[in-house]
């Protein structure tokens, strides 16, 4: 269960660090001269769109998994392990082809409410597809631990979003961005390779 949360958090924080999550909603907010506050809540407001259509897709990959863990009696040991690590391999493989979320938006000043919809419909329809590998291996330890995963990675992700836009408003967030968004990545597919490699000798 460790293994599992520790592999969570790590992927949950790179993709709320990530530029492409917030940098767009902090550009918009410095083109139209939106004040700290207003600029948190629509990253808030954005950040939860995107972390709700990647929950809603890891709550049925859960449905799934618990389904399997009932009639499939190796699924636990070797099946949602095995899965895991072959998805991180697969995006070790395709990191210097990451294609993840890029918004690009150019406000007209027709409407802030437009901007804001728009914003928040284009980050609900891009999940993260990478924890959703760990649903499927949280299932096995039950619905609980689905729906914590849910509430976990929502938490991590909403409010890393909004704390790296607040300090990066003010000019206190100094960072490579250019690659670590270029790592993620291998950083996505390490982690994932690493948490099923544990989780077939821990569980």
């Amino acid at each position: 269960m460790i293994t599992l949360i520790t592999g969570s958090l790590i992927l949950s924080v790179l993709h709320a660090l990530i530029p492409n999550h917030w940098l767009p909603v902090l550009a918009i907010s410095k083109n139209e001269n939106w004040g700290v506050e207003r600029t948190l809540s629509v990253t808030f407001i954005t950040g939860l769109a995107h972390a709700l259509s990647t929950v809603l897709i890891g709550v049925i990959i859960g449905v799934i998994g618990i389904s399997l863990s009932s009639t499939v009696e190796r699924f636990t040991h070797y099946i949602a392990p095995g899965i895991l690590s072959c998805i991180g391999l697969f995006f070790i493989y395709q990191h210097h082809r990451h294609k993840h979320f890029h918004l690009h938006l150019q406000p007209d000043g027709r409407g802030k409410n437009k901007v804001i919809v728009g914003l928040a419909t284009s980050m609900f329809f891009s999940p993260c597809f990478e924890i959703e590998a760990y649903f499927l291996l949280a299932s096995t330890k039950g619905w609980w631990m689905v729906l914590f995963l849910a509430a976990f990675y929502t938490a991590v992700t909403v409010g890393g979003m909004v704390l790296w836009v607040r300090l990066a408003y003010k000019g206190l967030l100094k960072l490579n961005w250019h690659s670590l968004e270029h790592n993620a990545g291998i950083i996505s597919g390490i982690t994932l390779l690493l948490t099923g490699f544990l989780s077939f000798f821990l569980y």
